[in-house]
This record gives C-alpha cells, sequence and structure tokens, in this order.
C-alpha cells in the first residue's frame, strides 16, 4: 500500500505543506516563502507530529538560509546560528526538531569550512540536506512498517491514539505505517481510532488518513478505550512518539499513559513506533523530558464555539509520559526493542554511531 499522502515537500524554494489545521473540512496546501512562515506552522500546528516538525525544521533552515547574503563567514555563521535558534524554540517536546536542527548544523559547518567561502555552495548544500531528510523519513517509516508489520496478525483490532500517520511525518507515517504494512501484506484488521482531545487530531487526521485508504475503522472518544478493552474488542494499541528515553520511556500526546496502564491491566500488548531520530539517548528517563504546555483555548472553543465558561482556569499539557514498563516494545527502524530497553537502545546507537 503505497499513500499518496505527502506532508511537506520543497518545491522552487518554497516549503510546501499540508495544512492540518483546515482538515477534515478542506484539503488544501500553504506554501512558506520565508522561514519564518515555517516557524508559525510549527507552533500553530498547520504541521504537526514529531518527524515531521523535524522535516519542516530542516527546510525552514534551509529556506532561512536563502535569504542570508553576508560578506564573512562568521556573519554567515551567527545568522545561521540565529535562524537555527528560532526554530528551537518553537516547540520543546519533540527531539526530531533538535535532531533535525543538529543535523543541519553539522551539514552548515561542514560547508563553512571548505577552502572557499561561497555562500551560494552552502545554501545548496543545505537546501541538499533537507530534502534528504525528507526522503530518508519516508523510507525510514516503510520500514517501521514492516518490521512492526510482523506482529500484526489476521483479524487484529487496534487501537490508536493521536495521529502518528502520513501527518505526522514526511509521509506513510509510524504507527499507521505499522498499519498499512499490515493491510499489504493481506491482513483483514480493525482500527479503533481516538479522537484524542483537545486538539482532536485522531478525530480529525488520522479517520481522514484512513478513509482515504478504505481501511476498516471506528472512531471512538478518548473515554471509550478501557470499555472497548474490558469487551475484549482490543487486540494491540500502538502508538507513536515525540521523544523516548534511554530508559525506554515514551512521551506522547497526552493521554497515551492513561491508554498503556489500562492496556496493562488487561493483558494487550501496547506498542510504540517511531524512528531513532526521536530517541534521546542525552536523557536519562521520562522525568526529563520537557512537556509542552499550550493556549488554554484549546480546551475551552472548538472551531470558534465557546466550550467552557468564560475565565475558567485550564491546564493543558501537550503530552504526558508513559513509563517504560507498559511499554510492549519499541518498533523502530532498526527492529524491534523489547525490555531490557536502555541495554537493547545503547546496542543500536553503538552499532548505528
Amino acid at each position: 500500500m503505497h499513500t499518496g499522502i505527502r506532508t511537506i515537500y520543497w518545491e522552487n524554494n518554497t516549503v510546501v505543506m499540508i495544512d492540518q489545521k483546515a482538515l477534515p473540512g478542506e484539503e488544501k496546501l500553504l506554501s512558506c516563502r520565508h522561514y519564518t512562515e515555517v516557524i508559525t506552522a510549527i507552533k500553530d500546528l498547520t504541521i504537526r507530529g514529531a518527524p515531521a516538525i523535524g522535516v519542516a525544521a530542516a527546510m525552514g533552515i534551509a529556506l532561512g538560509a536563502l535569504s542570508l547574503s553576508p560578506a564573512s563567514p562568521e556573519a554567515f555563521k551567527k545568522s545561521f546560528s540565529e535562524i537555527c535558534e528560532q526554530f528551537a524554540g518553537s516547540r520543546p517536546t519533540a527531539r526530531n526538531l533538535f535532531w533535525a536542527i543538529e543535523r543541519m548544523q553539522r551539514c552548515f559547518q561542514s560547508a563553512l569550512s571548505a577552502k572557499r567561502f561561497v555562500p551560494g555552495e552552502i545554501q545548496q548544500a543545505l537546501i541538499g540536506e533537507a530534502t534528504r531528510i525528507c526522503e530518508e523519513d519516508i523510507a525510514v517509516n516503510r520500514k517501521i512498517g514492516f518490521n512492526g508489520s510482523s506482529l500484526i496478525r489476521d483479524g487484529d483490532t487496534i487501537l490508536t491514539h493521536c495521529n502518528a500517520g502520513a501527518l505526522a511525518t514526511a509521509g506513510y507515517g509510524t504507527a499507521l505505517g505499522v498499519i498499512r504494512a499490515a493491510v499489504a501484506e493481506g491482513n483483514n484488521i480493525h482500527v479503533f481510532v481516538d479522537e484524542t482531545r483537545p486538539v482532536l487530531q485522531g478525530a480529525r487526521l488520522t479517520a481522514w488518513e484512513l478513509l482515504k485508504e478504505n481501511i476498516p475503522h471506528t472512531l471512538i472518544t478518548d473515554n471509550m478505550a478501557g470499555f472497548l478493552m474490558k469487551q475484549g474488542r482490543i487486540s494491540k494499541v500502538i502508538v507513536g512518539a515525540d521523544r523516548i528515553a534511554a530508559n525506554g520511556d515514551a512521551a506522547n500526546k497526552i493521554g497515551t499513559y492513561s491508554l498503556a496502564v489500562l492496556a496493562g491491566e488487561h493483558g494487550i500488548p501496547f506498542y510504540v513506533a517511531a524512528p531513532l531520530s526521536t530517541i534521546d539517548m542525552t536523557i536519562r528517563s521520562g522525568d526529563e523530558i520537557p512537556i509542552e504546555e499550550r493556549n488554554g483555548a484549546e480546551i475551552t472553543v472548538i472551531r470558534g464555539a465557546r466550550m467552557a465558561p468564560e475565565g475558567v482556569a485550564v491546564y493543558n499539557p501537550a503530552f504526558d509520559v508513559t513509563p517504560h514498563r507498559y511499554i510492549t516494545a519499541i518498533i523502530t527502524e532498526a527492529g524491534i526493542i523489547t525490555s531490557p530497553f536502555q541495554e537493547r537502545l545503547e546496542e543500536i546507537f553503538r552499532a548505528t554511531s
């Protein structure tokens, strides 16, 4: 199965992305001609999902470099660093954002250290690196899907949360990539889609993707999941991740932790599908993962309609952390990782470094 969804791409020195805020009612593209427009798109969830944010940052940085014309390497480096800092401040939780920035910085440093200073060549090197990051992301997702499909059986009913599909990546997806691969292999499966409050990424985005590809699915509210598990209607839970600590603790969209606890109570396998670029080996546990808190209006107002009294106090963390003890396995492009997570993650990163 080949998804035709291109979430983000580079075209004529412009970053083009699907406007996810408009879905599912309207399918439209946003063309960013200045890097600050990409930063705004990341902040306001026009583009979201950790891998997609990473690709957007890489392309945005390349776009920013195109606007620079300093006369000296020192001035070029200073301006480039300022652009990278602005992207680093756009969202705090997604590891892929910082991974992409670090990769673009290495590319810049490599190009800058060449024997002659030619800004145009440095800019083209950055564009090339950004487009490679995009292409590699799709290839990695397909590998994750292939690896994870071995865990799926014909007749499975799979619960997913938020959107970890093509829209959360450059294309294909992580958790939905596993589902896509399993369907392509001929498995008859049914997906239960959590609506995912407060921004409804499941209802608006995951359901949209599954409808496009005729994958059987049913939309439920977040607080129905435990009841379905008790009824024996959920075979497996598969989610994505925004950052995974060295010990296997995983940060994902708020509500994921609750699902993991429920899955554990009912003896249901709980899988996290994510690329190695989401794993942050510099932090020991999920306690060190920064959790973004977003504007309370995401809870009190839905599509312009007020859902709560004016002036009510709101707490709106965008993510929670699932301790590794609730995770059956982490599905990556390097294989399926099981406990002890830290030991096996360290082995993988030693082998790939």
